[in-house]
């Protein structure tokens, strides 16, 4: 599992670092053009991590056909695949466009709106190229190879870093673009991350036995169609989560700059950390698909366990370090006392929430290594948006129309109280169904 899983996870935290490269060149430019991309970049990560999740279908359907044997079927399966991440791509690609309708009503000034609008219709570029490279990821870690996501995601990280220095700043004679810099050049990078994964894929003896460009093949509605039926839930999942995050960061605004800093350092930090259970999610999503398409589902059992129990282990060693380290954490990200210290309590919700995070990552991504993924779906939907937005709206606001809020807002630690008890809902939901699933396909009637 670990083999499998750290590529990965070094590939994750190479494309999380093109985020951070981008806001952190374009906060020597200007505040106002590091309010557009802040606020264009919102937009696009939420789209494309539906479209991230959308394409994992893919995971799933090339480890059961790698798990039986089935060699001869992935090549099909993957040139479906890019059909399918063609279409999503460019639907993703209009949806993220027309998105940006929605700066002109939440009072930015007219430049910031303007830049931020401009910002997404330049990396919307890149969707489609993103929505296909996903579907080549899923190929190629479904077959055991992630030494190219890592290595391709960490050459991303650099060219992008090295054009933003060009487009953002006009260095060499370049055009000083400043924020829309950042976009250009990463939607020029997704593209080249596509390309240099066909490359991959063409010249590495490991992809002979299924290589897919052998000929030309027609979409195939049916075979699109099932895969969508796995995706698409998974998309709205990772929607679901995403949305509610955001959603929490604009309700605590009104509460002022302390709040919604300090807020953001910790979420931005916990979705560092997250990178680790989510790696091992998806290698665990992997190794349950090879089991059981080899048919033995107890071995899908066991693993599906084990991957649970990793990032068990890793939770516990995280929330220890948050714990301990909150104040040079904080510290870290500003020099401002007064946000360092809500920072460091809000640190505390972090550390609490590693265990269930961790937990329902690992258990909804073994979930549908078995090729199930509505259910996953629901019980995420039911303990982000059922009920940990309800809980924390009521702690955080306190408003006066419902009898059980409290005497005094809460402010960003009500949200907070929110989020760890929505993630324990999903933790202790999804484990339950893990279990009656993976003991009902193994047999077991105990």
């Amino acid at each position: 599992m670990w083999r499998l899983s750290w590529p990965m996870l070094v590939g994750q935290l190479a494309s999380v670092g093109m985020g951070v490269a981008d806001v952190a060149m374009t906060g020597h430019v200007s505040a106002s053009e590091l309010a557009a991309v802040s606020l264009g970049a919102s937009v696009w990560s939420i789209i494309l991590v539906t479209v991230m999740g959308t394409m994992m279908a893919l995971n799933t359907v090339v480890a059961h056909e790698t798990g039986a044997g089935q060699f001869g079927r992935i090549p099909h399966v993957v040139r479906q695949g890019l059909w399918m991440g063609l279409g999503v791509g460019l639907v993703a690609c209009l949806i993220v466009n027309l998105s940006t309708l929605v700066f002109d009503h939440i009072g930015l000034t007219p430049d910031v709106a303007a830049n931020a609008a401009m910002f997404v219709h330049a990396i919307s570029i890149g969707m489609p190229a993103f929505a296909c490279y996903r579907a080549l990821y899923g190929y190629t870690t479904s077959i055991n190879q992630t030494k190219p996501v890592m290595v391709i995601a960490v050459l991303g990280l650099l060219f992008n870093i090295f054009v933003n220095w060009l487009l953002v700043f006009g260095n060499w004679g370049m055009p000083r673009l400043g924020g829309v810099g950042c976009a250009v050049a990463t939607g020029i990078c997704l593209w080249l991350m596509f390309g240099a994964m066909l490359v991959w894929i063409r010249i590495a003896p490991a992809y002979r036995q299924t290589y897919p460009f052998t000929q030309w093949e027609r979409p195939n509605w049916a075979e699109i169609g099932s895969m969508l039926r796995l995706g698409l839930p998974i998309g709205v999942t990772y929607l679901a989560e995403v949305s509610a995050f955001g959603a929490v960061s604009l309700m605590i605004a009104r509460f002022g700059v302390v709040q919604v800093s300090a807020s953001q350092i910790a979420l931005n930090f916990s979705s560092l950390v997250f990178m680790v259970p989510l790696s091992f999610g998806m290698g665990l999503m992997t190794r349950v698909g090879h089991a059981l398409g080899e048919g033995n589902a107890v071995r899908a059992r066991f693993v599906a366990w084990v991957g649970v129990g990793m990032s068990l282990a890793f939770a516990l060693l995280s929330a220890a370090l948050i714990a301990v380290f909150r104040w040079e954490i904080a510290r870290a990200y500003t020099s401002d006392p007064a946000v360092q210290e809500l920072c460091a309590h809000l640190l505390l919700f972090a550390a609490l929430f590693q265990l269930s995070d961790a937990t329902q990552v690992a258990t909804s991504s073994a979930i549908r290594g078995y090729k199930v993924t509505r259910q996953p779906m629901q019980i995420q939907l039911l303990a982000f948006w059922g009920f940990a937005m309800p809980l924390g709206y009521v702690l955080g606001l306190a408003p006066g129309w419902f009898a059980w809020s409290p005497a005094a807002p809460m402010g960003a630690s009500g949200f907070w109280i929110g989020l760890v008890l929505g993630l324990t809902v999903a933790a202790v939901l999804l484990t339950r169904s893990l279990h009656h699933l993976s003991h009902a396909r193994a047999g077991v009637t105990r």
